[in-house]
């Protein structure tokens, strides 16, 4: 008897056209005669796109800027839909996260905790049973109350870190997280985190120009190249081909 897959994305011949109107040309009677003929600069951003996810899976996309990783992120999480064709099934609640993204630099640390701490799925109880917790991981007990503008970058991403290891979601889409998360010390810390509680069991799709981060924490990994999927396979034989491509 075959296996029973647990299948939280499945994509079916997703591509994606992004089309770019040049006003100079474009007229009434053209658009009248001509209403579906495509932009010269009309390009395709993805490509018979075929995937399928497993829930627990931890699944890596890599790709040069352009290649279609964010395109193809929008369209999993249901911010963009794919070319007439393409089907896109996902199952439960998928979270976005990027470190930084949401903070108003107008708030202080301590507003923006229960802002993102919100968007992420937590109760305003939750958030406040939490808090204590987020400011002593993130280190900024000091600073708490200021305004984020004043924060620096690695100040901030510890911040969004500490707040994001609180997240519930059925999928994760992680752009760029790993990135500039504060000193040696803060990297350190935060990867225990990771490692030992975040990852274990959840299904994840990393997007990282971090070739390490890939090959550590993912179990398979896609290569986009100028919108195709070029390869799909273990995270290690991945990284080398993906490093032997721009070699």
């Amino acid at each position: 008897m075959a296996e029973h897959k647990d299948i939280i994305v499945r994509l079916e011949n997703v591509a994606k056209t992004y089309k770019q109107v040049d006003k100079s040309k474009a007229n009434i009677r053209s658009l009248i005669t001509n209403p579906f003929r495509p932009s010269p600069d009309s390009f395709l951003a993805l490509q018979d796109i075929n995937l399928e996810i497993e829930r627990g899976e931890i699944f890596g996309i890599l790709g040069h800027n352009g290649s279609g990783k964010s395109t193809l992120l929008n369209i999993i999480i249901g911010a963009m839909r794919p070319d007439k064709g393409g089907k896109v099934y996902t199952e439960g609640r998928i979270l976005k996260l990027s470190l930084g993204m949401g903070f108003d630099p107008n708030l202080s640390g301590r507003e923006n905790i229960y802002v993102n701490g919100s968007v992420i799925g937590l109760t305003f109880k939750e958030i406040g049973e939490r808090f204590e917790d987020i400011v002593k991981f993130s280190g900024l007990e000091n600073f708490i109350d200021n305004p984020v503008k004043s924060y620096s970058r690695g100040m901030k991403s510890r911040l969004m870190f500490s707040i994001a290891i609180y997240a519930e979601a059925d999928l994760f889409l992680m752009d760029e997280f790993f990135g500039g998360v504060g000193d040696i010390e803060f990297k350190r810390k935060s990867e225990q985190v990771f490692q030992k509680t975040f990852l274990k069991g959840r299904t994840i799709i990393i997007v990282s120009h971090s070739l390490a981060v890939i090959k550590q924490h993912c179990d398979r990994v896609m290569i986009l190249d100028h919108g195709k999927m070029v390869a799909m396979g273990g995270a290690e034989e991945m990284v080398e081909r993906y490093q032997g491509m721009y070699e």
